[in-house]
Formats: C-alpha cells, sequence, structure tokens
C-alpha cells in the first residue's frame, strides 16, 4: 500500500539525492526500485526533477577523491547531467543555509545531507534517497521522502 510520502510524490516535484541523480544520470537503474525509475522518468516529463547544487559540489568532491567514477570529465558530467528533460537546478539560498540549522527532531549531522532535507522541505519537495537515515527521518515526518532502494538483494 502506498505510503503517505509515495502519495505525495505524485504530484511534487522531486529531489534528487546525489547518489540517485547519479544512478540515473548514469542509467545503473538496478540501483534504484522499478517504480521508483518510472516515477523518476514521470516526473522529468512534467518538469519534476530538482538536484541541488551541493549535489553537484559532493559528485565533484566525490570524483575528485576517487570514490566514484564518472563516464566522462567531471565539468562535461555535469554539464550534461543537468541537461537531463525536466531537471532543474536549485541553488544554495540564505534560507536553506539557515533551515539545515534548524531542522526539527534528530537527525545526522552530515552538511549536504542537512541542506538536502532543508531544500526539500523550504520546496515541499519529495527528496527521492537510499540514505536510511534521511528514510528515518522522513518516517518521523519531518520531510517527505520516496525509498529509491530495490529491497533485499538476492
Amino acid at each position: 500500500m502506498p505510503t503517505k510520502s509515495d502519495r505525495r510524490a505524485s504530484s511534487a516535484a522531486l529531489l534528487l539525492d546525489t547518489h540517485v541523480w547519479l544512478w540515473f544520470f548514469e542509467g545503473v537503474t538496478a540501483e534504484i526500485a522499478l517504480p521508483v525509475v518510472r516515477t523518476l522518468e514521470t516526473a522529468g516529463r512534467n518538469r519534476r526533477l530538482l538536484v541541488s547544487v551541493l549535489s553537484v559540489w559532493e559528485i565533484a568532491m566525490l570524483e575528485a577523491h576517487r570514490r566514484v567514477r564518472l563516464s566522462m570529465d567531471c565539468r562535461a558530467w555535469v554539464r550534461r547531467a543537468l541537461q537531463v528533460p525536466g531537471l532543474r537546478l536549485h541553488g544554495l539560498s540564505p534560507a536553506v543555509a539557515i533551515e539545515s540549522t534548524r531542522l526539527p527532531g534528530a537527525i545526522h549531522g552530515d552538511p549536504v545531507d542537512r541542506m538536502l532535507v532543508a531544500t526539500a522541505r523550504l520546496t515541499g519537495a519529495t527528496i527521492v534517497t537510499r540514505d536510511s537515515r534521511i528514510l528515518e527521518y522522513a518516517a518521523e515526518g519531518h520531510v517527505t521522502a520516496l525509498a529509491a532502494d530495490r529491497g533485499p538483494r538476492s
């Protein structure tokens, strides 16, 4: 049965967590549940996909530290990944920066995740993630999330 988060995701903008953006653009859909891939494709057709500028920074940092390998030069990758139909880049605003320091409830201290959650809260977007800490935070009702995980693997 769809959860409140799943139902809201069908009409709200979808903010892609960094790893989901990477997998979706690279076509590594084996990492994302098939219904979520379909939801992302539909959201793209309706111009409802968001990526934070912080995810751009995070991808560049991960690539620079050789923690991810991109299919092309990082600058070219970002340029192309931001051209996905229906995708909009969301900048870092003072409101997001401040909100990230005042999030209700208990959420971990990763600053990028805190700012992504703050962005989702302030824009009314649903964050699409496999991060268990963000999903737990969403289960507490502080943000709307869509779990991208494929579930148990054999």
